[in-house]
């Protein structure tokens, strides 16, 4: 027994040891006070708030943070005597704090909802529920109404703001307004019946439910409001929440470490959950607060008196008397600076005719802009392009006059403007292919530099654009493409002559099979027995089959020799490629190669010429046949394989022939260059080039005996481009 008091007695004096250092470590700590706004009670602020402060000690571990809640008439003494360090109030009176004493904000609070954060809120102004006379704020005219104070913002001001939009003067129009300081005696006292209307801040009503005091049901929300992403009842605007803020003199430092916290606080950690918020994000923009209270003229915008010249000399007499002596001085100075202007003027008026004639001579369009995008000089070659005048230009936005559409009639739009992005991201942007527009309306194409205009401090304050009339490159380029039109349609009709043995014995089966039945089908209705319909109706059937099969192969081949619509369209590949299968099926079997099609059915349309596409294919796939002429039969296979690789289309075309060397490999794609004995030399030349006006590359990928692969790469164009 006696070993047991010893130890009990050991473990209680280290238990008052521990106690006695832990709490000389705290008394050791700077103390630090957090001023917070007890809207629903000085309990209830302390019951709410006291986690958060033990947050802050937790992680500051040379502070200790205490809470002293106060009431509104309160907050503006406690500040002015700095005897609190940070505050925590409603964003009206921080407004005023702000204006009056300099405090600023370091983090906003989001308030919580369920397991939702918001870091707006707004006012509510109810009735009881069977209060089916008050609806609509019109309804409150000659009412009682109980608010929380006059500086509550979601308790009063708010609610002010729609009363005044909706022509109701609350002094004047309400039978009586009561301020009682809390929230919680606003919402009993419209309860228990002792006034007909009163108005708090967003989410008392659904607080006040969840803690069992009230049911919402039990109420009739006023002049309601509908906001998507803001489910609580609220009959006013929304506004920021809660700022939290640093007095004056609360070191960076020290303001710093806590915003930090504060907007790391995960918005599950307890002291969140026992304050009822979801974290706290940076500050935000409080001007809806600031507008709230000019409107309504509220401190700090309240309206002052008048300022008499009595006044303006009693404050200003002295600084008026220094302000005429500096105004004889200035005077003598400005005219001694004017004989100097007047020289520089001379010398600056010289420089600017030596800089007009330098650029009058060169025959590019150049023109300065501002960064208003107003132009600030041109020179000849610029108005002999556009047909604009220096006087017509200078001074106007280049923009609107000169880059305002697209050259197919679309807007441009000013922040796409390649003039503007020179002087705002102060690099240099060249543009080859644009558009400006003429005086006469019509517009000349273009390639252009913008250049940022940097001043001696390395401020941009402009860009020069240089630019030069395209049209004659353009137009050469149009008549080379249309040059290139040409010479594969000749190439098509060759490929056509080449093919013509076996075309024309394809179509001739059709054509014999349709003389035979019909002839069959004359001789059994000439014979005079007895017709079996039904064998007859049959026939005509392979009549029409056969006469399909004929028309097929015609369309087929007039599709392919006809010259291709200049414009393209949006083309499936697949189906492409099954069309040139069906049309070289008769020299397939006359070669005796087996065609194997591996095609990827997910693959997206392209933007493309389908004729020119079906030409390529045509040449790859006939040329992989005459390389598998020197193959045993039974080994010729053809491979044609597609496939989308990210932005990228492939289609390859692969034979199993002898291949070819690296000399051959090198030339094959030059003009005139063949491996047929009666070839042209153009088809593959032919075939690159329409690739490459589709963006694409085509390759060849090729080694003796081990085959041939040409693998067409295309690129996949947006689906708005598809859709416009």
């Amino acid at each position: 027994m006696v070993s047991v008091g010893l130890v009990v007695s050991k473990v209680v004096r280290i238990w008052l040891l521990l106690l006695f250092l832990s709490v000389a470590e705290l008394q050791a700590r700077e103390p630090v006070t957090i001023g917070v706004l007890s809207h629903r009670g000085e309990e209830a602020s302390l019951r709410l708030w006291g986690r958060t402060a033990d947050y802050l000690s937790d992680h500051l571990p040379a502070y200790r943070f205490s809470i002293r809640p106060l009431r509104f008439d309160e907050i503006d003494q406690a500040v002015a005597k700095g005897e609190v360090d940070f505050i925590l109030v409603n964003p009206a009176i921080y407004v005023n704090l702000e204006a009056n004493h300099r405090v600023s904000r370091i983090a906003t609070m989001r308030n919580r909802l369920g397991d939702e954060g918001y870091n707006v809120f707004g006012g509510v102004i109810f009735a009881r529920a069977e209060r089916y006379d008050l609806n609509q704020l019109a309804d409150l005219r000659g009412a009682s109404l109980m608010a929380v104070n006059e500086t509550s913002l979601g308790g009063y001001m708010m609610a002010v703001r729609e009363f005044k939009n909706a022509g109701i003067n609350p002094r004047q129009h309400l039978g009586s307004i009561n301020f009682v300081g809390t929230h919680d005696q606003v919402v009993m006292a419209v309860r228990e019946g002792r006034v007909d209307a009163g108005t708090v801040r967003t989410d008392i009503l659904e607080r006040m439910q969840s803690e069992g005091l009230i049911a919402m049901s039990e109420f009739r929300i006023i002049n309601s409001y509908r906001s998507p992403n803001f489910p609580l009842a609220h009959s006013t605007q929304l506004y920021p929440e809660w700022p939290f803020s640093k007095v004056r003199h609360v070191s960076n430092q020290l303001a710093g470490q806590v915003a930090i916290l504060l907007v790391e606080m995960p918005e599950h950690h307890q002291a969140a959950r026992t304050g009822n918020y979801a974290g706290w994000s940076i500050p935000l923009d409080y001007r809806p607060v600031h507008d709230l209270l000019k409107e309504l003229m509220l401190p700090p915008y309240e309206e002052g008196g008048y300022f008499t010249l009595a006044d303006l000399w009693r404050y200003y007499g002295l600084w008026l008397v220094l302000g005429g002596s500096l105004l004889l001085v200035l005077t003598i100075l400005t005219t001694w600076a004017w004989r100097l202007n007047q020289a520089l003027r001379s010398a600056k008026r010289q420089l600017e005719q030596q800089h007009a004639l330098i650029l009058d001579s060169v025959m590019e369009g150049i023109f300065g802009v501002d960064t208003n995008g107003n132009a600030t000089f041109v020179n000849r070659a610029m108005e002999r392009l556009t047909g604009w005048s220096a006087e017509e230009l200078i001074g106007q936005n280049q923009h609107a006059l000169l880059h305002h559409t697209h050259a197919d009639g679309r807007p441009h739009p000013v922040q796409d403007c390649p003039v503007y992005h020179a002087f705002r991201d102060n690099r240099v942007h060249y543009v080859e292919d644009d558009v400006f527009w003429c005086r006469d309306g019509s517009y000349i194409p273009v390639e252009y530099s913008t250049n940022p205009i940097v001043d001696s401090h390395g401020r941009v304050n402009g860009a020069v654009v240089v630019f030069r009339d395209t049209s004659a490159r353009k137009k050469a380029a149009e008549e080379a493409r249309q040059h290139q039109n040409e010479l594969a349609h000749v190439a098509r009709l060759s490929t056509m002559g080449e093919m013509a043995s076996g075309i024309a014995h394809e179509l001739n089966q059709p054509l014999s099979a349709i003389s035979n039945y019909t002839r069959g089908s004359i001789r059994m209705m000439q014979s005079g027995d007895y017709v079996d319909h039904v064998q007859l109706i049959e026939v005509m059937e392979r009549v029409a089959m056969q006469a399909a099969r004929a028309g097929e192969i015609i369309r087929q081949l007039r599709r392919l020799v006809r010259k291709e619509d200049p414009e393209r369209k949006w083309v499936e590949i697949n189906h492409l490629v099954r069309e040139v299968a069906r049309f070289l099926q008769p020299e397939l079997r006359r070669e005796r190669v087996r065609l194997l099609l591996a095609l990827d059915e997910n693959l997206p349309q392209i933007w493309a010429h389908d004729i020119q596409l079906e030409q390529v294919l045509l040449n790859l796939t006939r040329n992989a046949m005459e390389a598998m002429r020197d193959v045993v039969m039974e080994d010729r296979t053809l491979i044609i394989n597609t496939s989308c690789h990210g932005e990228i289309l492939q289609i390859l075309v692969e034979d199993n022939g002898h291949g070819m060397d690296e000399t051959l490999r090198q030339r094959l794609f030059e003009p005139f260059v063949t491996t047929k004995g009666q070839g042209m030399g153009l088809g593959l030349s032919i075939s690159r080039s329409i690739i490459e006006s589709h963006n694409g590359r085509l390759l060849l990928d090729s080694a003796p005996g081990q085959g041939t692969k040409l693998q067409i790469l295309l690129p996949i164009k947006a689906q708005e481009q598809k859709d416009a």
